[in-house]
């Protein structure tokens, strides 16, 4: 019994080690999984991606995304600069690519790898637009939320672990139900916040990023009204959903506007 609790204090003392301060909050992050794991396997998953996708190239909506796309590079290297951070995206390998898809998306991987789907388009509407939904992913990127996220399901296994041989020596029933408990509060008590706190998140840097852009960070809202007039109100409640409301979003940015448009006035950029 006692070995497994010496586990404990090695557990922790390497997660105390695995952290890192992010440039953008401030916050010190888990990073179990490192760098030179991530980024490699983010670039082949998306050169396998656009192998095998309908890759839009020379048109007019296809430089706009490359032109919003580096604006917002950009804008992320002057903050990085002017705060202390030079080099911080030296083995980012930025692409911005247009794809045929009627899905209403766009992603940003770890090391600056872009898509946007021609279905989201139509909501984006225009540059300012484009540059609300490429500020919010390429912050997810910048925040390094897709390594939170693996070094979190690294704990959830770790955790799950825990509790099977804390009721090793239970019936199997008893077993099933510690599980099955672990696992709801796992989801609702742990991943799903997570995820919801990382979009909040994006939302805040992404409109710090677009205004530094030259973008006005005031069209987030219009942009988020079109989107929740597209999604119907077919949106699950907000404690099941991976993302914030659209209501709760809308209200969020409202209060962040200020600080992006703070933010982008120490570069020179306003807004009337």
């Amino acid at each position: 019994m006692k070995r497994r609790y010496l586990l404990i204090p090695i557990l922790v003392g390497g997660i105390l080690y695995s952290c890192a301060t992010n440039p953008f909050t401030g916050k010190s992050t888990l990073a179990l999984v490192p760098d030179s794991q991530i980024l490699p396997s983010a670039f082949q998953q998306y050169s396998t991606f656009l192998k095998e996708n309908k890759v839009i190239t020379g048109t007019a909506d296809a430089n706009r995304v490359t032109s919003v796309g580096t604006k917002i590079k950009n804008a992320a290297e002057k903050y990085l600069n002017a705060n202390g951070y030079q080099g911080y995206l030296k083995d980012y390998q930025w692409e911005y690519k247009l794809v045929d898809s009627k899905e209403i998306n766009a992603w940003c991987m770890p090391g600056g790898k872009i898509v946007f789907y021609t279905g989201i388009l139509p909501i984006t509407k225009d540059d300012t637009g484009m540059a609300v939904v490429m500020g919010h992913e390429v912050a997810h990127a910048l925040l390094n939320h897709g390594q939170q996220r693996m070094s979190s399901d690294v704990l959830t296994q770790l955790g799950a672990a825990g509790v099977g041989v804390a009721t090793g020596g239970k019936s199997e029933a008893t077993q099933q139900i510690a599980m099955q408990a672990y696992g709801v509060t796992a989801q609702y008590g742990v991943a799903l916040p997570f995820s919801r706190s990382h979009e909040t998140e994006a939302d805040k840097v992404g409109l710090i990023l677009m205004a530094i852009a030259g973008y006005n960070p005031e069209a987030s809202i219009a942009f988020w009204e079109r989107m929740a007039a597209n999604s119907g109100g077919g949106a699950p409640p907000e404690f099941m959903s991976t993302h914030p409301s659209n209501a709760t979003r809308i209200a969020n940015l409202k209060a962040m506007i200020p600080q992006a448009k703070a933010e982008a006035a120490k570069y020179g950029v306003t807004f009337k």
